[in-house]
């Protein structure tokens, strides 16, 4: 291991230069590193559908970026734990210039599954770059993780702005082959994150580390955990189910794709933007009931997508569901690391992150399946279901740290 990964004993707080060192570069990287999902998540379903055999195989590729999140966050993990963060962050940025190249030479051959290849490789960047906020708590004090952890998603404001003009200003570049500069744009852009993240300095794994402390089960089964990997599992599941529609769903109610780029543009800003106070409102209300306002207001949005099939409409609710993730999910970030000791940050840390994504991809691969079927309408109303379960759940941790019996 290098030596700038030896520097500092785990559990030692690093030096002030060393926190706004890896802040900054981790924001950045956070900027660049988030418009891989945003191009995927505007065009994934746009470029589904036109290469699968069948039009209810459209939002798939997008399902499968989601899997690639899933299945490789296990293994990420164990990567940070084994050879320190940053080795793992190259790994991962390697993935992304990989999903890349992939993609657009899948748009050249006009091939379905070299194109689902490829957002499997971009889900497995994506698992990396989700590591990102818990790295910008590392050797931090503990009362200022939560704002470390927010300052660093507050990167995705850029990612916001670079993802979608990305795709607007690159995918007609290439005229025979749509979007297919837009993913050697992309390339480019997780090349550059590479170079930013070399840069960054965090302790490293220590023998208490890598034995792992208290058996994960343990850890899991604690009232608290369950929780916080409920509520964010269900905060990040329904702002996939509805974004991932969403593009698709203005593209049949006869709105332009510029037109839907602009409102997942704004999505995600309301998705990131929020993050540079949401830190002070956990320090300030604690991190449940800032999660509960989060999965108000993602309720909230797809009252609003109810209310009709306008782009004001399809506008403000994206807005409000971005909104309502980043309070639900940071919110539940931010419970999390309560919920472990610091030898067992990356397992605990793994694994929850594996049942948000493994839960979201579920929700992924019913959002295009429904929509095809049965509609815009019914995709919103199916998501107060699990809206539902996670209100439930913290109705029960409530009623349960204030003593009372449950039925």
């Amino acid at each position: 291991m290098d030596t700038s990964q030896q520097g500092t004993d785990y559990g030692q707080p690093l030096s002030d230069s060393d926190q706004r060192n890896n802040l900054w570069r981790l924001t950045l990287a956070q900027a660049l590193s988030g418009a891989n999902a945003v191009v995927v998540y505007a065009t994934g379903a746009i470029v589904g559908n036109s290469l699968a055999p069948s039009a209810v195989l459209a939002t798939l590729p997008i399902s499968i970026f989601v899997v690639g999140m899933a299945v490789c966050i296990l293994p990420s993990g164990a990567i940070a734990r084994r050879y320190g963060r940053r080795a793992n962050f190259m790994v991962g940025t390697c993935a992304g210039v990989a999903a890349g190249l992939l993609a657009a030479a899948a748009i050249v051959q006009q091939s379905f599954w070299l194109f689902c290849l490829a957002t499997f490789a971009g889900g497995a960047y994506a698992a990396v770059v989700l590591s990102f906020r818990f790295a910008a708590a590392d050797g931090v004090a503990p009362a200022r993780k939560a704002k470390a952890l927010s300052l660093v998603m507050a990167g995705g404001v850029a990612a916001g702005v670079v993802g979608p003009q990305l795709v607007t200003f690159t995918a007609d570049i290439w005229p025979e082959h749509v979007f297919a500069a837009t993913f050697l744009a992309q390339a480019l852009v997780a090349a550059l994150a590479a170079l930013i993240l070399i840069g960054v300095r965090l302790p490293k794994p220590t023998e208490a580390e890598l034995s792992g402390g208290r058996p994960l089960a343990v850890v899991a089964l604690q009232p608290a955990f369950i929780m916080a990997a409920t509520c964010g599992a269900v905060s990040y599941m329904l702002m996939n189910f509805l974004m991932t529609a969403a593009p698709l769903a203005m593209h049949l109610h006869g709105h332009s794709q510029a037109t839907a780029n602009l409102g997942l543009q704004w999505h995600v800003i309301a998705m990131y933007a929020p993050s540079f106070f949401t830190g002070q409102l956990v320090a300030r209300f604690g991190a449940p009931r800032v999660t509960a306002a989060g999965l108000i207001l993602t309720a909230l949005s797809a009252l609003i997508g109810l209310s009709g099939t306008g782009v004001p409409e399809f506008w403000l609710m994206l807005i409000i569901l971005g909104i309502g993730w980043n309070f639900g999910f940071l919110g539940a970030s931010a419970w999390v690391l309560e919920c472990h000791r610091p030898e067992e940050k990356t397992r605990v840390q793994s694994l929850n992150d594996f049942i948000v994504f493994g839960l979201m991809a579920l929700g992924s691969f019913s959002s295009g399946g429904i929509l095809g079927i049965y509609g815009w309408m019914t995709v919103l109303w199916v998501s107060f279901v699990p809206l539902s379960l996670a209100v439930a759940v913290l109705i029960l941790f409530r009623a349960r740290s204030s003593g009372r019996r449950i039925a």
